[in-house]
Parts: C-alpha cells; sequence; structure tokens
C-alpha cells in the first residue's frame, strides 16, 4: 500500500500538528470510529467520544467544535484509506478487460467498507451530513482521476473526453446501489455489489467500445497513478 499521505490534520490543512497532538487526533478518530459501530450518528456526543477515548472533554473541543466536525475527519481518514486501496496495481491476475478491472476494484472496496462498519453509517447511511457527503465527493472525485490513469496503465485508450468525469459519474451511480443494499441489508451483498457495478458498467459503455486491447504493465504507469491532495486542490477540474 502506498503511504505517500497520512491521516492527519496536516494532510488538510497546513496548521502544523506536534506529534502528541497527531497522535490524540488519531485516538479521538478511533474512538469516533468505535462508537459509529454500535451507535447512530445522532446518538453520539462530543462527551461520549471523550469518555471512548479515555481523554479529558476539553481535548475533543480543541480538535473538533461539533460532532459533525469529528465525522468529517473520520470520513476523511476513510477516504484516505479507500484512496490507497483504489490505487494498489492489480496483478496475479491483471485483468484483461476494463470490465474486470471495475468487477475487480470495486469487489476490493466493498469489501473494505463491509469490514469497517462505521464507514458503512458514514457514506451509505441515511443520517449523512451535508458536510459528510461533501468529503466523499471530494474523495470519489480524487479516485476517478486516477482510475482514469489506471485505465491509461492496463489498456492502449482512445480518447475520450471528460473521461475522470464520467468515471466518477459511474462511481456514484455504484454509491447509490450500495446505498441501497445498506439500506435494506446493512453491509453490501454481493449481489447488489454485482448489480451496482452493472450499472457502472452500462453507463460507461456510452463512452468506451466493448473491447480495450491490453498493454504490458509497466513501473513508471503505476507510479503514476497516484494523485496527491495537493494535485487536486491545485487542478480541481484537470481533464487529462
Amino acid at each position: 500500500m502506498d503511504n505517500r499521505m497520512t491521516s492527519t490534520p496536516n494532510a488538510q490543512s497546513a496548521r502544523p500538528m506536534r506529534k502528541r497532538g497527531i497522535e490524540r487526533y488519531k485516538l479521538l478518530l478511533d474512538a469516533t470510529e468505535r462508537l459509529l459501530e454500535e451507535h447512530g450518528d445522532e446518538d453520539i456526543s462530543l462527551a461520549q467520544i471523550a469518555e471512548a477515548a479515555d481523554v479529558p472533554l476539553a481535548s475533543v473541543y480543541h480538535f473538533f467544535p461539533n460532532r459533525n466536525a469529528a465525522f468529517v475527519a473520520l470520513a476523511l481518514r476513510f477516504n484516505e484509506e479507500i484512496y490507497q486501496l483504489s490505487i494498489q496495481p492489480l496483478t496475479d491476475p491483471e485483468p484483461q478487460t476494463w470490465q474486470e478491472l471495475l468487477d475487480m476494484k470495486h469487489a476490493r472496496a466493498a469489501a473494505f467498507q463491509n469490514s469497517r462498519p462505521a464507514a458503512l453509517r458514514l457514506f451509505l447511511g441515511a443520517g449523512v451530513s451535508v458536510a459528510v457527503r461533501n468529503a466523499d465527493f471530494g474523495g470519489n472525485a480524487r479516485i476517478a482521476r486516477s482510475r482514469e490513469r489506471m485505465f491509461e496503465a492496463y489498456f492502449h485508450m482512445p480518447y475520450v473526453p471528460n473521461f475522470a468525469r464520467h468515471l466518477e459519474v459511474g462511481g456514484a451511480a455504484m454509491d447509490g446501489v450500495w446505498a441501497l443494499s445498506y439500506g435494506k441489508h446493512g453491509t453490501i451483498t454481493e449481489e447488489f455489489r454485482k448489480e451496482a457495478t452493472g450499472v457502472a458498467i452500462t453507463y460507461l459503455r456510452r463512452f468506451l467500445p466493448e473491447y480495450l486491447p491490453r498493454k504490458p504493465l509497466t513501473q513508471k504507469a503505476i507510479d503514476r497513478i497516484y494523485i496527491s491532495l495537493d494535485e487536486m486542490r491545485d487542478n480541481p477540474f484537470a481533464e487529462e
């Protein structure tokens, strides 16, 4: 897994933080995640986060003015973990079709979220806040930009205008089906996971031919898949 970006406040802001502060910040996010695994977000208070983390309430207020700020911070940490998973190259076996690439990537992403109940609740639950949703959108846009480069790493690609945006739309459609699965079953079932991938593939067939020729996977192409947060901030609407 690529560890070029860590999930600390410095990853999202320019404010420096000492090592002790970073450790406490991570401790609070761990506590928030544990609480979300068992309770709805509306049932969680900053006092509960402080108790679960075994720190004074004043320490929680130092980082989070309200519980939603803690949920957004946790969502950003999940975004980074999901992003790092999304850019891992697919080997042993390598996908031979673009449809297979998506299926393999979506299966890994679903398995990750199913293994983290708090992520399911944050991103797919009925009470998702606007701020958390916006954080999710930002993470999805970054994944789409890298997914475009992953396609280019594995396949001889035709020119597709706004391809990253199309990948983002396909991902949003997939998320909608996942949310339906979570609402019905409390998890992303394999049946709904396959349905969601099928929806994304059907949408992308509007822009891609059914068959894309494979090309040899190189380390240079793999390294290019990674997109930093700085690059996203500097070029939020870049088309490549």
